[in-house]
């Protein structure tokens, strides 16, 4: 297993971003409608994983530098976004690793706090935050902030705690 970084507008990142989209769109209805721009992802404001296995890309995820605005966000925020791992290797403990490796690198890139949206339709994805250390964030940020179906969370990157 390798975990490499990649463009959030990569080839193979395409490709897990319409599957995960695709996922989003079963369990909710629709995808994210989040607006994402590949410069966003770049380093060191951010940073865009893929892991792979033997060149297959399985699993992704991102996190972008995000302030202080109306949506909610605090200065020195890192949010998580397009985690995801394809079904067949999903209880590998990628989407973990890849969890830990974006946290490092926000917490090198001077980020106070990782965020996420995610929904009450992805109880897997609860339980991989919650035992990662995530509490609930309120208030909730984010493009679907006000969803009742949306659930925030948030971790310090530096010793305060949770906001």
């Amino acid at each position: 297993m390798e975990i490499m970084t990649v463009a959030y507008d990569h080839p193979d990142a395409l490709k897990l971003n319409d599957q995960v989209q695709l996922e989003y769109a079963e369990r909710y209805g629709e995808g994210d409608l989040t607006p994402l721009d590949p410069a966003q992802f770049a380093p060191p404001r951010g940073l865009y994983l893929i892991a792979y296995d033997g060149g297959t890309p399985l699993a992704t995820g991102g996190w972008r530098a995000m302030e202080r605005n109306a949506e909610g966000y605090a200065d020195g925020d890192a949010e998580l976004k397009r985690m995801y791992v394809v079904p067949e290797a999903r209880g590998r403990g990628l989407a973990r690793r890849i969890l830990a490796a974006l946290e490092d690198s926000a917490r090198r890139a001077g980020r106070l706090r990782m965020v996420l949206e995610t929904g009450n339709r992805q109880p897997e994805a609860i339980a991989l935050y919650t035992s990662s250390g995530y509490v609930p964030a309120v208030p909730k940020f984010g493009l679907y902030r006000s969803y009742d179906s949306s659930r925030c969370f948030s971790k310090p990157l530096t010793g305060q705690s949770p906001v």
